[in-house]
């Protein structure tokens, strides 16, 4: 070792400011020059002789840049194929099962769950997720399309648009054992299995202009609930008014005891959204919300108490109404399936070849 060699390994191991490793490792070395064999410089120094014998061959073979430089860690990274990885995602299913999971892949692949969730979210693949989809077929879609929008994107003046709609088979259910309330740490609880007190039918009817609902429980919902309903309506809005019902193509909604009620009051015009396309009413917004907020965690002994909750939610709801606000045009929603039925097509024709 030179002079120089040790006045810099000496600089090294007496800093304050360099690294405890490099400190430690310019003390061996420097041990080593003294001729202490590596048992005695582990035992000075409180290390391995393994350790000490690494770092005396690595100043040797490279010098001061021998003991800088930290040694790999661990195995070798595997290298995964990500582009095998997603060709697997897409394209295949494992055995016996309808969709890849972290340990199938990785089991196939050889590499770590882990490493095929990274792989997995900076590709974009969810394969657990499953979107559900309906085109609609209906020969009338866009004229009932432009129309429908038409209303929620520039509704007539000294007119009201109103969503209406059923929300059929209401159960009013009962939990088999009283459940324990929230707490910290733990969560509500609530058992899977319950009882039937019977079921109501809601008929609401949403303004799409201030977000007001108009609600109805009745026991069943054919045409005479719903003409029921319809008078309900006409009671509860402005006589000067004309009304714009949105409504889907139930066969009640046509019945021709119905259609002489409507005959018989001008002010009020059906407009009929195209099959498989409730999406278009907005009142199912409205129902989602009920649902989600407070039937579908709710109990209930008996339809009265399941329709007195139904009342107070939609007189909640109208104290500070929040209107629904459509912002698709109908040229847009047209462009997104005509490339839908484009896409469905091309699967098609590549099944059948």
């Amino acid at each position: 070792m030179t002079d120089e060699q040790e006045v810099e390994l000496t600089r090294l191991a007496r800093s304050k400011r360099t690294s405890v490793r490099l400190a430690q490792r310019a003390r061996i070395v420097l041990l080593a020059a003294q001729g202490l064999q590596n048992k005695d410089i582990a035992e000075q120094l409180g290390v391995g002789r393994v350790q000490v014998a690494r770092w005396r061959a690595r100043y040797l073979e490279s010098g001061l840049q021998g003991i800088e430089r930290d040694l790999p860690r661990g195995a070798p990274p595997v290298k995964v194929d990500v582009a095998k990885l997603v060709e697997l995602t897409t394209q295949s299913t494992p055995e016996a099962a309808t969709h890849w999971s972290t340990r199938k892949m990785a089991a196939v692949l050889e590499i770590s769950p882990s490493t095929v969730m990274r792989h997995w979210q900076a590709n974009g693949l969810k394969p657990h997720l499953v979107r559900g989809f309906k085109v609609s077929r209906d020969p009338k879609f866009v004229e009932k399309l432009e129309d429908i929008v038409g209303l929620y994107m520039s509704p007539p003046e000294h007119a009201l648009v109103l969503c209406c709609d059923e929300k059929s088979q209401v159960q009013a259910l009962d939990r088999t054992q009283p459940g324990l309330p929230m707490k910290k740490g733990r969560a509500r609880t609530m058992t899977h299995d319950y009882k039937r007190n019977g079921t109501t039918t809601l008929f609401a009817a949403l303004n799409v202009l201030d977000g007001t609902v108009i609600g109805q429980c009745q026991q069943r919902h054919t045409h005479a609930e719903w003409l029921k309903f319809l008078r309900k309506i006409d009671r509860e809005t402005p006589k000067g008014k004309t009304l714009h019902l949105i409504a889907d193509n139930y066969a009640t909604h046509k019945h021709p005891a119905v259609q002489g009620w409507l005959a018989k009051h001008p002010r009020f015009n059906m407009h009929f959204t195209p099959t498989s396309a409730s999406w278009l009413n907005m009142v199912e917004r409205f129902f989602r919300d009920i649902t989600v907020n407070r039937l579908r965690r709710g109990v209930f002994t008996s339809v009265p108490e399941l329709i007195s909750a139904i009342d107070e939610y939609v007189a909640h709801h109208n104290i500070k109404p929040k209107p629904f606000i459509w912002t698709k045009s109908a040229a847009d929603i047209l462009q997104k399936v005509i490339r839908a039925n484009a896409r469905l097509s091309s699967k098609q024709n590549a099944t059948l070849h």
